[in-house]
């Protein structure tokens, strides 16, 4: 055989073998959007929750799925121009961590399938026609923030079987807390409990609102659902005003010094909403995909912050409890 028919041979062998190797390497992969209010460390123990319900499903990060994090670090007004960056990355889903993100999330796309982690009530905030048949791009789970709120209520009642007056922390733009605070002024009658709602929009409402709330004699402060940058905030102030408090979220106890917390879990649920990415990854629509409630709740006392403010926690709550920071 002449060379130059040896070197045609060896062409045709690199040539052909580098197109079969090519076209056997596995399409781009799926990319998904995680889109947080937090910082990356405050969100550590939910995104790591959300890996793992991935790898139990068999996705593993940067082997056959892309994850794109984005963190507001607070500032809410950065969310529009998140939203927007995960859009342009052309991502198949868009994972939202709490429901101040999934309403901008919504209004920015109809087609981008959207996965709630922890929306507080998706049907009031018009993000999903039903619980049962969502019916837009919007699915994934509730956290129930505005069923629980009475409970919160009642537990603080159990605790202080003195308590006839709870002042009301929230955000009056926070979707779902409308309807939360109905919840726990329903809660509150049926107790005997006087309520006052104090507006919270910024860090800086924090010491006012507590200032009104000791004026106006209030024995304990219930909390609702709010940002977390000004959530961890609460918990000085309300130790420095010798005041029982009542939060939604474990984290704020075991991180911030709040006294005690109830609701669900929110690691619970950032690993199966990586049930709902698996599902739609594999062709479900969310408009079929039912938003599923929470099925693990957690009881968490802070006894270091108990005795801070010089508040006694009954033994029969104290045995219900699911963590009790000591």
């Amino acid at each position: 055989m002449s060379a130059s028919k040896n070197c045609f041979l060896l062409f045709c062998i690199i040539f052909f073998g580098f197109r079969d190797s090519v076209a056997a390497q596995p399409k781009d992969l799926p990319q998904i959007g995680y889109l947080s209010a937090s910082s990356a460390p405050e969100a550590s123990p939910r995104t790591e929750a959300f890996r793992r319900g991935l790898r139990e499903l068999g996705y593993v990060e940067g082997k056959n799925v892309v994850l794109e994090f984005r963190y507001a670090d607070g500032h809410f007004a950065r969310i529009p121009a998140l939203v927007s960056e995960l859009i342009r990355l052309n991502v198949d889903i868009i994972v939202t961590a709490g429901p101040s993100l999934t309403g901008p999330v919504r209004k920015a796309t109809s087609t981008i399938p959207i996965v709630m982690t922890n929306d507080s009530d998706p049907v009031g905030s018009g993000f999903v026609a039903s619980l049962a048949r969502p019916g837009g791009n919007v699915t994934g789970l509730t956290g129930l923030a505005r069923e629980l709120s009475g409970k919160r209520l009642e537990l603080l009642k159990e605790m202080f079987p003195k308590l006839s007056r709870a002042a009301i922390l929230g955000i009056s733009d926070i979707p779902g807390n409308a309807r939360a605070l109905r919840e726990t002024e329903l809660a509150a009658a049926a107790l005997g409990v006087q309520t006052r709602y104090l507006n919270v929009l910024t860090g800086k409402d924090i010491e006012s609102a507590f200032r009104a709330a000791t004026k106006w004699r209030a024995d304990a402060v219930s909390v609702l659902n709010g940002p977390p940058h000004i959530q961890r905030l609460i918990p000085a102030v309300a130790a420095k005003s010798r005041m029982p408090s009542m939060y939604f979220n474990p984290e704020i106890i075991e991180r911030d010094g709040g006294l005690i917390s109830y609701g669900a879990s929110l690691s619970d649920l950032d690993r199966r909403a990586a049930i709902y990415v698996y599902k739609i990854l594999k062709g479900a629509k969310p408009a079929n995909l039912p938003v599923e409630q929470p099925t693990k709740f957690e009881l968490v006392i802070n006894l270091k912050t108990a005795k801070q403010i010089g508040v006694t926690i009954p033994p029969n709550v104290l045995a219900r409890a699911d963590k009790v920071i000591r």
